[in-house]
């Protein structure tokens, strides 16, 4: 009977082993998956960063964090900015940025997602504050790479990298939109009127040739009578009456006369 139980209790004892091997292998191991970093803080200290693919740790000696290295689309909401001519108008934009350094978005900044929408936020305000409405609206693409730069410089010691900054939408007050409407409407007016002119400049020059031309040759003129005459003809009309240069009854009255 004895034997039996010492049977027993060495089962268990063993059973009891191996399942606390087992907790202590799955506190140990750590699977990471191929876009994430593994950050391990070994009694407080910073130890380094692992990953991906299967990691060792030591139970409850060290702290791990994860770490997303994927690109991140960030928001900015609306801000309200009164541009340097003074003109108040409300913008966003989007930021897209990656951790770089896993260790240093976890020691540098405590919240580098908060960091850097706040960060972005403040350099929207100011980069639209230095910025006519005008260079606003036609330079957009400056104003892009500018914010990109300020941005990336001042997240850099943070281990992350913004890659792009867009302006998104930018809303006018009412008045201001009126305005421009009105703007644009006398510019295509000029337009339009300078076109116009620029034709009639266009016709009277080539009358002009036209006109030294039959001077230099009168028949061109009797040749371009008869062609009107010619057209006229076609119409449906009952009576036409037309004067006749005197050039072409010249000859006959010269005739006539001798």
């Amino acid at each position: 009977m004895n034997g039996v139980l010492d049977s027993v209790f060495n089962l268990g004892s063993a059973l009891g082993g191996i399942l606390i091997l087992v907790l202590i292998l799955s506190s140990a191991l750590r699977i990471v998956t191929e876009y994430e970093r593994l950050v391990v803080f070994r009694l407080g200290r910073l130890w380094g960063s692992k990953g991906p693919g299967i990691c060792l740790v030591i139970p409850w000696v060290d702290r791990t964090l994860r770490v997303d290295l994927r690109v991140v689309t960030l928001d900015v909401p609306v801000q309200e900015v009164i541009t340097r001519d003074n003109v108040p108008i409300k913008v966003n934009a989007v930021l897209y940025f990656r951790v770089l350094d896993p260790s240093k978005s976890m020691v540098e900044v405590e919240d580098y997602m908060m960091a850097t929408s706040q960060l972005s936020q403040t350099t929207l305000r100011s980069v639209i504050g230095r910025a006519e409405l005008d260079e606003v609206l036609s330079a957009r693409e400056k104003i892009n790479i500018e914010l990109q730069q300020i941005i990336d410089e001042r997240t850099d010691p943070w281990g992350i990298k913004v890659s792009a900054v867009e302006v998104k939408e930018l809303e006018l007050p009412e008045g201001m939109k009126r305005a421009m409407a009105r703007q644009a409407e006398a510019e295509r007016e000029r337009r339009a009127k300078i076109i116009a002119a620029e034709g009639e400049l266009q016709a009277a020059e080539k009358l002009t040739l036209a006109a030294e031309t039959m001077d230099r040759s009168p028949i061109t003129l009797q040749l371009r009578y008869l062609q009107t005459l010619r057209e006229i003809s076609v119409d449906k009309n009952s009576t036409t009456i037309f004067p006749i240069p005197l050039d072409l009854i010249k000859p006959f009255l010269k005739k006539m006369g001798e």
